[in-house]
């Protein structure tokens, strides 16, 4: 199974529904609270390029933000990189 992180916020609906997309898919993920720690904030927009959440990584290679993922999933291209390790 691939590793997945997710920079979010407490208050982020998007971060919610990218987390639930995953849950059903089965997916273990690892949270990285950006409002809680200013430092992982900087290292999400180091490795992301980007400043709004959610901010999410599939074997350490950004896909981008829910939107993203969703489109991924759609596009039948979610499960397989899921399945990579």
């Amino acid at each position: 199974m691939a590793k997945v992180d997710i920079y979010s916020t407490a208050q982020c609906p998007y971060c919610v529904m990218a987390k639930q997309l995953l849950e059903r898919k089965g997916v273990s993920y690892n949270e990285i609270r950006v409002d809680k720690n200013p430092v992982k904030r900087q290292e999400m927009m180091t490795k992301s390029r980007q400043r709004t959440v959610p901010q999410i990584f599939i074997n350490d290679q950004s896909v981008g933000g829910y939107t993203d993922l969703l489109g991924l999933d759609r596009a039948k291209k979610l499960d397989g990189l899921l399945a990579a390790s």
